[in-house]
């Protein structure tokens, strides 16, 4: 039942947004407030008949909870699925953000350790019904913020490269999972790059769809016009395979539009000459190494030499990505934590066993969240309390912009290329300084976190390594033209076999 505040409360917060009430105005507020908020008691009790049916139990879940030696596992299971389906006889794994039910699902984080939820994700029930088999859930970095896989409360993943180093962030356990084969497919979650990172870092394919391609519902959000749900495999082919699996509309997620049929699968398979632009912004003098961009161009020049058209192209705002990111997410992800994970200002599903958890986890183990995650909140409420949102409302603006400029070259041009990454993976180090270990996985993301603003769908493929580290080719393409992005992989692919 919703108790009607106290006088001076009523007092209080009505100072807090606007001018302390006069006394006849509370007279006024106290007389109404009960009887608006008899409205939510009555929504309450509607909402309670409508209360959706667990998918599982616990009990219906064989499992042990136990960090996996090679740190890719957080929990192992055997979910089976549909007896027959283009999925049947592949394992998957899921990253831990991602919601199983009846398996707890930490984001990462020790301070959500015990929380279990009730419904598979969509992206879940999709795989599960097109015959795979769900094996485990897989580790990340503390809610999923940062991008090199060592801010992790379960510990940091080792690269299955090369175990000295770091497999990439947020989404490390799949990559690593991908890779030493323990898994077919990886399911993971994009919102700077955290499928793509990993993917270049640790030598396997990631997708990040094109917005509202695949239903985010089940998945924890960090701003929810930035949310992407994508696969990872050892090849192309399977990532189309599962992107395919997990496309579509569904009812839960009102932020997707009209969803176009993917024909990735297919569409991989035809060999199609394609016209190649090279981001000229994208490989990053700063940061960059010189050898990763080389990898790169060598890796196109191959393409130039095998019927495809290889050209420049500049997007000079491209450089300006991060920074136009970085300005809208600080202020949302303040505003999405204060409503305790679950938002405003949106049709469809709202999670409030997740939202319930993480209320009671923010309020009694805050100290156990991720330092950047918190500062990124301070920050972020700083902004929105001394500028008043004027900021995020100059980086929506100029949000557009930039949408429109990769559009301008995308029409010249089949798909853009670049490097995933400016740089390969780096070495494991726990002396780091904390302020070290974020700056340098802040460092990764000026070319992936552009285009989870913008929507554009982009995979990551491995097109050579330096010492034996992987690097990673990103190919971005138009909106819901994801199986061009995908054939230019698989052009990749097939050049180094």
């Amino acid at each position: 039942m919703v108790e009607p505040p106290s006088r001076e409360r009523l007092r209080r917060i009505s100072a807090d947004f606007f001018a302390p009430p006069t006394e006849e105005e509370l007279d006024v507020f106290e007389s109404l407030a009960e009887s608006w908020l008899a409205d939510h008691d009555r929504v309450a009790s509607l909402a309670a008949d409508r209360t959706p049916v667990p998918d599982r139990s616990p009990a219906d879940v064989e499992k042990t909870w136990t960090v996996d030696d090679s740190g890719p596992f957080l929990s192992r299971f055997c979910l089976g699925g549909a007896s027959n389906g283009p999925l049947r006889g592949y394992s998957i794994g899921v990253k831990d953000n991602i919601a199983v039910a009846g398996v707890p699902m930490t984001c990462g984080s020790t301070a959500l350790e015990d929380f279990i939820p009730p419904r598979d994700a969509v992206a879940v029930q999709r795989l599960l019904a097109a015959g795979g088999t769900v094996v485990g859930k897989l580790n990340l970095e503390s809610m999923a913020y940062s991008g090199s896989g060592e801010i992790a409360d379960y510990g940091p993943v080792p690269n299955p490269r090369d175990n000295s180093y770091l497999a990439g962030g947020s989404s490390s356990g799949c990559a690593a999972a991908v890779v030493n084969g323990t898994v077919d497919l990886a399911v993971g979650t994009d919102q700077s790059g955290s499928v793509r990172v990993p993917a270049a870092w640790s030598g396997c394919v990631g997708h990040k769809p094109t917005f509202g391609l695949v239903p985010y519902t089940g998945g924890v959000s960090l701003e929810p016009t930035v949310d992407h749900i994508g696969p990872m495999a050892q090849s192309v082919a399977d990532c189309a395979l599962a992107l395919e699996v997990m496309a579509g509309t569904h009812p839960s997620d009102s932020r997707q539009g009209t969803i176009p049929a993917t024909r990735a699968s297919n569409a991989i398979h035809t060999d199609q000459s394609l016209t190649i632009g090279i981001l000229e912004e994208a490989f990053d003098r700063n940061v960059g190494s010189q050898v990763v961009s080389e990898k790169v161009q060598n890796a196109l020049n191959t393409l130039s030499a095998e019927s495809h058209t290889v050209e420049s192209v500049s997007v000079p705002l491209h450089a300006d990505g991060f920074a136009i990111y970085n300005t809208i997410v600080l202020e949302s992800y303040a505003a999405l934590v204060r409503d305790e994970g679950a938002g405003y200002y949106r049709r469809g599903n709202y999670d409030d066993a997740f939202a319930s958890a993480f209320a009671q986890a923010r309020r009694t183990r805050a100290h156990e969240f991720p330092a950047a995650m918190r500062l990124s909140i301070a920050l972020g409420r700083y902004l929105a309390e001394n500028y008043h949102g004027r900021y995020h409302r100059y980086a929506q603006r100029v949000r557009d912009d930039l949408r429109i400029a990769y559009d301008k070259a995308l029409a010249e041009v089949d798909v853009l290329a670049m490097p995933t990454t400016p740089q390969t993976a780096h070495k494991i180090n726990p002396d780091l300084s904390l302020k070290r270990r974020i700056e340098r996985s802040i460092d990764m993301f000026g070319n992936t976190a552009p285009f989870n603003l913008t929507g554009h769908p982009a995979v990551s493929v491995p097109c050579g390594s330096v010492d034996g580290l992987p690097v990673g080719l990103m190919f971005v393409g138009n909106t819901f033209d994801d199986k061009t992005v995908l054939q230019a992989a698989r052009a990749v692919e097939r050049s180094r076999t």
